[in-house]
């Protein structure tokens, strides 16, 4: 029942700017984590940022300083604002939800170990190109 509804890619030429939002639902206590993630063509999923509910932030160091990753834990929404855009950019975006179930809560707290969920988006398209 859980689901992650992405909005925002499109194409734009390099140095633009393009905002992609995610809303999930489903998660009983919200998530933990929210992030983007993304893979070009033939390449690895790689992480591009998360934020964590306590509002502890992420980035890889590729997009760090161009990109900028907000949410709202309320409506269990997440968004990248990506600036300065380069062709390297090009991928495919995925959003992510991360969610401790309550028994891995109590462990957590504990200092046991754990296990958390993850939930994908779709995938959203960005192109940058001249």
């Amino acid at each position: 029942q859980v689901r992650l509804v992405e909005s925002g890619g499109g194409s734009v030429q390099p140095g633009g700017s393009l905002r992609l939002s995610c809303v999930a639902s489903g998660i009983r206590f919200g998530a933990d984590t929210m992030g983007w993630y993304r893979q070009g063509s033939g390449q690895e999923r790689e992480l591009v940022a998360t934020i964590t509910n306590t509002g502890s932030i992420n980035y890889s160091e590729a997009v760090k300083g161009r990109f900028t990753i907000s949410s709202d834990n309320a409506k269990s929404t997440v968004a990248l604002q990506m600036d300065s855009l380069k062709p390297e950019d090009t991928a495919v975006y995925y959003c992510y939800a991360e969610t401790i179930p309550l028994e891995g809560r109590v462990a957590k707290a504990r200092g046991g170990s754990y296990r958390s969920l993850e939930f994908w988006g779709q995938g959203t398209l960005v192109t940058v190109s001249s």
